[in-house]
């Protein structure tokens, strides 16, 4: 699209990127140990399945480091943009009820489980 981005730097690993992305979602809201969340990771249309796998991988590890349980994740390239390379890494609380509303019968073009 043209951003310029927030920063320049060297080529790093996926593992180093995930901790990027990873350690100021976990920073920015009171998220506690034991807490229930949802971890999405996703392709912005460019990026390997695989890789966003390798990227789900450490981002599960690093959720777990901080005490936080991942009990639904959602991997694939779900909102994108023509060929864009990239990831997104979006981090939810659940309740009881978040849960009962995600688990629920979905029958749409980009998603369908339960039916």
């Amino acid at each position: 699209h043209g951003e310029p981005g927030r920063t320049r730097m060297k080529l790093k690993t996926a593992d180093e990127i995930t901790e990027m992305l990873m350690e100021p979602i976990i920073g920015d809201l009171p998220y506690n140990a034991g807490d229930e969340v949802l971890l999405f990771v996703n392709g912005m249309g460019g990026t390997p399945l695989v890789e966003l796998y390798i990227i789900y991988r450490k981002a599960y590890e690093i959720a777990a480091k901080h005490g936080l349980k991942v009990v639904r994740k959602l991997i694939g390239p779900y909102i994108t943009s023509l060929e864009m390379a990239g990831c997104s890494i979006t981090l939810l609380k659940m309740d009881d009820d978040l849960v009962k509303l995600w688990d629920a019968p979905v029958n749409t073009p980009g998603l369908r489980w339960g039916v």
